[in-house]
């Protein structure tokens, strides 16, 4: 299929074409019709010499004539200036009929005569000077002058006659040429005119069908840029509420990262104390068995003791609260934190695997609670035992001597799980850190994404305009097209 600029092209070439005929054929033709002008303007030329000739002997004769009669010299002008003018005039018909043999071969049968009508004329003058009006006048009587005329004149008549003809047929030759010019010029230009209108109409139908066809595909296009564009612009304003939203969530969760650190590293103080104190306990148990003999004494030592420990396992009772809370607390965030992690995509793998270890470490730090609670609420049975026991008096002191070996053993599994649960908080320290780390780098990276989709809102909002444009563009083309095809 032809584009617009051959179609265009095309219809220039067909004028071109038609135009360099037109003026080919008009151009040979006048050049014809300049040719036979000039042929015609010179036989009128050759006319004119051949009447001048004619002319210029019978002024010659007349010059003669009147001297003859009168004897004046004054009559003799004219036949001096015909001797001068003859000459002239017969090189001027040799130079006007060089390209006609027929006319070169008259002038040289005129030559002769033209020569001897003037030495004729030259001799009655003499002879009038010499011998008068008489002797002359017998001379001219002898009619060899009027003979030589008339030979002269039968020559220069047959050039006059073939030079007539010539124009005749010439001028028929002009009119000719003038005539297939006239006719070639107006048939090539009503001709060049229907087939350029044609071609015009043909190539602006077939114009106004592309570019309607162009400008409804533009339109289409545009609509459907526009669509698009608005679809982005609407998608990009949700993405960029949904980020503002989770960047809101990220920092929230990071501040309670750092909250729960804090509260770990609180726990794992305390169950240094608590270490602390069961390493007291177990130094005042050995003094204990070191000292049996005097336990009767120290009953009320002990019981103070045991009160002090019932305390003790009672604030290590709420630390535990507090740790399993810290635990619970711990699983959900972790649940929470895999979530939004499973919601970040590739972002969020890493920040998913630290929420699992810091949910398999409360899960643990949940069971270590439960086990130690077990054993506060068996150390609390063993200390209302040994108190009640201190009541009933010495022989007490046997049963518990015997149970002292178990509370020795229970003091040092406490030991033993108060320095796991100390581990344990530490870990817990540890991966809130790591956690709050983690979320930081989420938080760069939800905030980066946010200005990509601010970025992106604005690029939509450009393509919005830019399709807008599009189609008001598309529309105005589409109405001068119609106002084209309507013209």
């Amino acid at each position: 299929m032809w584009t617009i600029g051959r179609k265009i092209a095309a219809g220039f070439a067909i004028a071109f074409l038609l135009l360099l005929g037109i003026g080919t054929v008009a151009y040979r033709n006048l050049n014809v019709l300049s040719s036979t002008s000039l042929k015609v303007a010179q036989t009128h030329d050759v006319l004119y010499q051949i009447d001048m000739l004619l002319s210029e002997l019978k002024d010659a004769e007349t010059g003669q004539r009147g001297y003859v009669i009168t004897g004046d010299d004054a009559y003799l002008e004219p036949y001096q200036e015909a001797l001068a003018s003859v000459t002239r005039t017969m090189a001027n018909l040799r130079s006007f009929t060089s390209d006609n043999p027929h006319q070169q071969r008259r002038l040289n049968e005129a030559e002769p005569l033209i020569a001897t009508k003037l030495g004729e004329l030259k001799r009655t003058i003499d002879l009038r000077q010499a011998q008068g009006f008489e002797a002359t006048q017998k001379a001219i009587q002898g009619n060899e002058g009027k003979k030589v005329m008339d030979d002269l004149r039968q020559v220069l008549g047959a050039m006059d006659q073939e030079e007539r003809d010539l124009r005749k047929v010439r001028g028929e030759s002009a009119d000719t040429s003038a005539s297939g010019a006239k006719t070639t010029i107006s048939l090539g230009a009503l001709f060049a005119l229907l087939l350029v209108s044609a071609a015009g109409y043909v190539i602006t139908r077939s114009l106004n069908h592309q570019l309607g066809t162009a400008i409804s595909g533009i339109r289409s296009s545009s609509a459907e840029l526009q669509a698009a564009a608005t679809q982005q612009a609407s998608g990009s304003r949700e993405q960029s509420s949904a980020t503002n939203e989770v960047s809101t969530t990220i920092r929230e969760l990071l501040a309670t990262s750092r909250q729960i650190a804090e509260s770990a590293q609180r726990v794992a103080c305390i169950a240094e104390e608590t270490a602390g104190g069961a390493r007291t306990g177990d130094q005042t148990v050995q003094r204990a068995q070191e000292a049996i003999s005097g336990i009767k004494r120290q009953v009320d030592l002990i019981v103070g003791h045991m009160l002090d420990l019932g305390r003790k396992s009672q604030q290590a009772g709420g630390i535990l609260e507090i740790v399993n809370e810290l635990a619970e607390q711990t699983n959900i965030l972790a649940i929470n934190a895999s979530i939004e992690a499973a919601g970040a995509g590739e972002s969020g793998k890493r920040f998913a695997i630290v929420a699992d270890e810091i949910r398999k470490l409360a899960d643990r730090v949940g069971g270590s609670t439960k086990e130690i609670r077990a054993l506060i609420e068996d150390i609390r049975a063993a200390v209302n035992t040994t108190v009640m026991a201190t009541e009933t008096g010495t022989k007490a002191v046997e049963a518990g001597t015997r149970q002292f070996g178990e509370v020795t053993a229970s003091f040092q599994q406490i030991a033993g799980l108060v320095g796991t649960t100390t581990e344990a908080a530490r870990e817990i320290e540890l991966s809130t850190k790591q956690q709050a780390t983690a979320v930081e780098q989420v938080n760069v990276a939800i905030s980066n994404a946010a200005q990509a989709t601010e970025e992106n809102e604005a690029s939509s909002t450009q393509t919005l305009r830019t399709a807008t444009l599009l189609a008001d563009l598309s529309r105005d083309l589409g109405r001068l097209v119609q106002q084209d095809a309507a013209t």
